[in-house]
């Protein structure tokens, strides 16, 4: 399977080849830190229920496959990264 880069990864990539990273002083308060974000991120959720149709889940379930994770996830995938200003939806 293969995985397209997203636009944040390309940045990443990007600044790697050209030697702008920075390296980390403390790599375990780092990750500590990143491990509490994710968590208070995750205990924040909240569960709802919309109306779709059944061709948009199928379509949904197919895309999901695709990429490893589980329909419900994609969905909220897709929405935080809407929210993140990260895709724009053509309304």
């Amino acid at each position: 399977m293969n995985k397209k880069i997203d636009t944040e990864e390309l940045e990443i990539l990007e600044k790697y080849e050209k030697g702008n990273l920075i390296q980390s002083k403390s790599i375990n308060e780092d990750i500590k830190e990143a491990k509490e974000v994710a968590r208070n991120t995750i205990s924040k959720s909240k569960h709802i229920s919309i109306r779709l149709s059944e061709k948009d889940i199928k379509k949904l379930k197919i895309k999901a496959i695709e990429t490893g994770m589980s329909y419900q996830t994609l969905i909220g995938v897709l929405i935080h990264q809407y929210t993140e200003n990260k895709i724009k939806l053509k309304i």
